[in-house]
């Protein structure tokens, strides 16, 4: 069986052909109503589309999910909104998990002191910042990626995030007012990375790091024509 990070799909929109990382499933539920399968379990036939809001927009409105699945099916118009929900539910999910596993830290000192001492792997800032704080952070953080490069470690920056209000956090967390946090080495804390990645190229807000061009253009693999689930 293809391993996940080697599989790729067609968008029904574009009809391209992409990593599952770059596209988001859905499926036909019990009730003959299309949801969301943002984490590509479900069982079922599935649509495939590019993870863009907009692509999901165009789709209900080009039909694109009926056309696929030949056949006639109950489209919610809020499909797009529902969509990034269950994106942002999962990366609030996964955060939880991360405190539970002492993977995250919250705090403008300490979030400062993660980012000074190479420990964090992302930068999480609630979209309520005050301005004068975020980019004291964003400061930090940047002066942290120029190290890494003239060191000449190997892989992208460490990102930041601005996806979540304060309050969000707050509820994921179980604690208050929180602004800044702090991702640390673990593998719960790079599953909430992960999320990240995939609401932030869903609502199209770019990161602040250097990726690897190809796998941010989503560059195409080979793909089994018969795997189309």
């Amino acid at each position: 069986m293809a391993r996940r990070a080697d599989m790729v799909r067609t968008c029904a929109l574009t009809r391209t052909e992409l990593p599952v990382e770059a596209l988001v499933r859905f499926v036909v539920g019990p009730d003959e109503v299309l949801v969301p399968d943002v984490e590509a379990r479900a069982e079922g036939r599935g649509v495939w589309i590019t993870l863009s809001r907009a692509c999901v927009e165009e789709a209900v409105k080009k039909k694109a999910f009926a056309r696929s699945l030949k056949s006639q099916v109950e489209v919610a118009g809020d499909l797009a909104a529902l969509t990034e929900l269950r994106l942002k539910q999962r990366l609030l999910s996964a955060l939880g998990m991360a405190r539970k596993a002492g993977q995250l830290t919250t705090g403008a000192m300490k979030v400062k002191s993660a980012l000074e001492s190479g420990d964090a792997i992302a930068l999480l800032t609630a979209t309520d910042a005050a301005e004068d704080g975020r980019n004291k952070m964003r400061g930090t953080l940047r002066a942290l990626n120029h190290a890494r490069r003239e060191a000449g470690l190997n892989g992208p920056d460490v990102p930041h995030f601005e996806l979540l209000q304060s309050a969000e956090m707050d509820l994921a967390l179980g604690l208050e007012n929180v602004i800044h946090a702090a991702l640390m080495t673990g593998a719960a804390a790079q599953s909430a990375v992960d999320k990240a990645r995939r609401l932030a190229r869903y609502t199209a807000q770019p990161l602040e790091e250097n990726t690897d061009r190809n796998a941010a253009s989503g560059a195409l693999l080979p793909v089994d024509q018969d795997e189309r689930r």
